[in-house]
């Protein structure tokens, strides 16, 4: 089996049922899984005749979360090429080294994120322009196209968002993603009647895997649209009943400082699902009184795994908020090891490391990073520091290349982080190290306020002695009017690094 053949399964199996929801610009469309599989051929054909897109083919997307993403993206991988999801909030410049790195033979975008394709053309890439999707495939031949790829044939070929330098193609199978698909499914009890709400961008692994690809697996309808707002999330989840939204820490902590959310019915969602980082205790307490649900899913995992790893319950929030889980999701394997791959015991950090069905098969033309990522038994390095605790939950204690070494002392910004979200004026926090001629480095908190402070550096400052060792209180701390995040509301310490030195 492989991914496209769902959605033809899905036409013969729920023709009429709704697949797509698609708030836009242009106003609200809504397909049926058959409208759906109709277009899909459509524009495979149209990729097949008027631009050779053939099997193993590199096609690039660079859209946002609307209809003719989903289109495009059957439709690439039912030609047995290779999807190239692009975030769309890239320069020029990092789009044209995608584009030259994955040797897409071609780019389609829309009016809403062309601009940085524009000047690409002009050295020649070659770009499509998909907005109305009903008014180009009219009367084009839609005659099924039977997608004949392998489960082991690659398929999808993501990006990661280059924190560290250039960022690096994570290339994935049918096989692997399919089972990324249906772990989630299974762990977050989706149904052909579940309406998946979709608001972070399909450009990234969870978005697209956990949610596109999961619900397309079951038949679930895809509400979706081209941004993340607090207003949408909650007239959308009003509006159209949906069941199911994934977003990152910040989306939910920003949508729960709405002044009609008091107000608003959100009982229709059943599943609160939150990732890309851990919320700190507080905040997560804070999101449930908001939302006025207790169902609340924090996952944890790795674009180059899928992403999958581990999961923690709604059950296990009140005592455990803050862990990222106690066991590993459906087809997956994790495990904490030292710095020679052995085993660690409880309370003593280690790196996490993920196995299972869902693993990349490569770093796209890079086999350097590619051995790197692997360990001689096949586990992938996730980089996160984490312990296990007595009770078997496991702490992200930091990203290793974030941990903050103050006069030969470990420092984990995670911690720090965790305690600056228990002052009630504090939205968002991120803790970095900044060079120090001394010490090595010197730890610094970078904090949104939701409510002001009078002196905040010498408040925030009290409020952490109490609950911190002296060598991790910041030495300074800045107020900012927001952090910098990715397109999947990751915080960027880089950027704020790189501040820093400027």
């Amino acid at each position: 089996m492989n991914i496209p053949n769902y959605v033809a399964r899905n036409a013969r199996k729920y023709t009429r049922h709704e697949a797509v929801v698609a708030y836009e610009p242009t106003g609200v469309s809504r397909h049926s899984w058959g409208e759906l599989n109709i277009h899909v051929n459509q524009f495979a054909h149209y990729l097949q005749h008027e631009h050779g897109i053939e099997d193993g083919d590199r096609v690039a997307l660079f859209l946002p979360n609307t209809y003719a993403f989903v289109v495009a993206h059957f439709a690439v991988q039912r030609l047995g090429a290779i999807v190239v999801p692009v975030n769309v909030r890239l320069a020029t410049p990092e789009l044209g080294y995608i584009l030259e790195n994955s040797g897409a033979r071609l780019v389609v975008t829309c009016k809403l994120t062309d601009a940085a394709v524009k000047p690409l053309q002009e050295q020649g890439v070659q770009a499509l322009w998909l907005d109305d999707v009903n008014a180009m495939l009219d009367g084009l031949p839609a005659r099924e196209i039977n997608c004949d790829s392998d489960a082991e044939d690659p398929c999808t070929l993501l990006y990661t968002s280059g924190t560290t330098g250039k960022p690096k193609g994570v290339l994935f199978n049918h096989s692997a993603l399919l089972h990324v698909g249906m772990m989630f499914a299974v762990e977050m009890q989706y149904q052909p009647e579940s309406r998946l709400l979709s608001l972070m961008p399909f450009t990234h692994s969870a978005p697209l895997n956990l949610e596109l690809i999961g619900g397309t697996i079951v038949g679930c309808t895809h509400v979706i649209a081209p941004t993340f707002t607090p207003d949408l999330l909650l007239d959308l989840t009003e509006k159209e009943r949906t069941t199911h939204f994934f977003g990152a820490p910040v989306a939910y902590l920003l949508t729960a400082q709405h002044p009609t959310i008091e107000s608003r019915d959100l009982s229709s969602t059943t599943h609160w699902i939150y990732g890309g980082g851990p919320m700190a205790p507080e905040h997560a307490k804070l999101a449930q009184a908001a939302f006025k649900s207790e169902q609340f899913y924090c996952v944890y995992g790795l674009t180059e795994a899928g992403p999958t790893g581990t999961l923690l319950l709604p059950h296990e929030h009140a005592e455990k908020a803050g862990a990222c889980g106690k066991r590993a999701a459906v087809f997956t394997e994790v495990r904490l090891v030292d710095d020679f791959n052995n085993p660690v015991g409880d309370n003593e950090p280690g790196e996490m490391q993920i196995t299972g069905e869902g693993l990349m098969l490569e770093y796209w033309q890079n086999p350097e990073a590619t051995a790197e990522l692997f360990t001689e038994d096949g586990w992938i390095r996730t980089g996160d520091i984490a312990v296990r605790d007595e009770d078997g939950f496991y702490w992200i204690k930091d990203r290793m290349k974030d941990l903050i070494i103050s006069g030969g002392v470990n420092v984990y910004p995670r911690e720090v982080e965790d305690a600056l979200a228990t002052h009630p004026a504090v939205l968002e926090a991120a803790v970095i190290g900044i060079p120090h001629p001394e010490w090595g480095e010197s730890v610094k908190a970078c904090v949104v306020l939701k409510t002001e402070l009078a002196n905040p550096q010498e408040a925030l400052k009290a409020h952490l002695q109490p609950l911190l060792a002296g060598y991790k209180i910041p030495r300074h701390i800045e107020v900012l009017a927001e952090l910098p995040h990715n397109a999947n509301g990751k915080v960027l310490k880089h950027v704020l690094r790189k501040q820093q030195s400027q």
